[in-house]
């Protein structure tokens, strides 16, 4: 039975690894049908939407979507494609698993780091409420409410226990912001209740980022809101060698976007340098979402194998291989 899903090449690299990611996906014998759903900057600008109606009709008909990144603009323009993505579909837990991939050189590489970063997407200081009371003098309001805080407490809890997982840490500053991190932190202490085979702790933010990189093999399954959530899980992969190999998934009731969450890297676009590992790490995840873990673990054995082999790696991890020889080297490895 064929499985359906929008893909959405962004603009930058993003093409290149979509197309890159697409091989991969259709060399492990999965049947998916790709509906093309084309946004970059270049779109949003002349439409005046940063999500285009027919962009949304196609998720809303697979309900499951493959994501390349998509310029933002800094400090104005248009609003981010994936907060507006997140808020529109109510993609409410953006899920980063951050683990040790063979070969790749790292302040770290003596120690096996293996974390699943669980973010609250949809509201915090993300919700973007902003306002100017008098000249260059702003407030920015941080929401946080029960239903999201619990929502994506349970979704963590939940996935911990059904992939093993023995540790949930919860990130916090309720130490300062009593009521919207205090908020938080008692929704996350209920549903621990809920679970008492799943060790639970709490870290304050500050803490919890020093030791990540003092001891990033201590930690186990991460649960933040959005804001800390978003420096975390960066602060994370740059553990173990950057946004160009980590994965990401925002995940909702109804819908699904995987995506590689690094940028659109104009400066090297079209240039068949871009690595990409961590969109084809993310099509990983959407098959195992779709149905297809034997798919799914085949073509992350594949990725790693040649990260072990190391002859074929691209430039932003110690190589020298373009986009597609790394490509190349995945299907070989599928192959066999």
């Amino acid at each position: 039975m064929p499985h359906y899903c929008t893909l959405i090449p962004g603009d930058g690299i993003g093409p290149e690894v979509a197309e890159a990611t697409v091989r991969a996906v259709e060399a492990t014998g999965v049947d998916i049908r790709w509906k093309r759903a084309e946004l970059n900057e270049a779109i949003i600008l002349e439409s005046g939407k940063t999500l285009p109606q027919y962009l949304l009709d196609s998720l809303n008909e697979t309900r499951v979507g493959l994501k390349g990144p998509v310029t933002t603009p800094v400090a104005g323009g248009f609003q981010s494609v994936n907060v507006a993505l997140r808020k529109t579909l109510d993609l409410f837990a953006n899920v980063r698993p951050v683990s040790t991939l063979p070969g790749i050189k790292t302040r770290f590489q003596d120690v096996k780091i293996d974390m699943v970063i669980f973010r609250e997407n949809t509201e915090d200081l993300y919700s973007g409420l902003e306002h100017e009371i008098v000249k260059d003098v702003v407030t920015s309001l941080k929401v946080i409410t029960r239903t999201a805080s619990h929502r994506i407490a349970q979704y963590a809890f939940e996935y911990a226990r059904r992939n093993g997982r023995k540790h949930v840490a919860a990130i916090h500053k309720a130490n300062i912001m009593k009521l919207a991190d205090g908020l938080f932190l008692r929704c996350c202490r209920e549903v621990a209740q809920e679970f008492p085979d799943i060790q639970y702790k709490e870290l304050i933010v500050d803490n919890a980022s020093m030791q990540l990189v003092m001891r990033p093999e201590t930690f186990d399954v991460l649960l933040l809101p959005n804001l800390y959530g978003d420096i975390v899980s960066d602060l994370a992969a740059g553990l173990v060698g950057g946004l160009g190999i980590v994965p990401g998934a925002n995940m909702g009731e109804t819908h699904a976007v995987f995506e590689a969450v690094h940028g659109s890297a104009p400066d090297i676009a079209g240039q068949g340098k871009a690595n990409p590992t961590a969109l084809m790490m993310s099509s990983v995840m959407l098959l195992i979402h779709i149905g297809e873990p034997d798919a799914a673990r085949r073509l992350r054995h594949a990725i790693e194998a040649v990260y072990l082999d190391g002859t074929r790696l691209t430039a932003d991890v110690g190589g020298s291989a373009s986009t597609g020889e790394f490509t190349d080297a995945v299907l070989r490895q599928l192959r066999r």
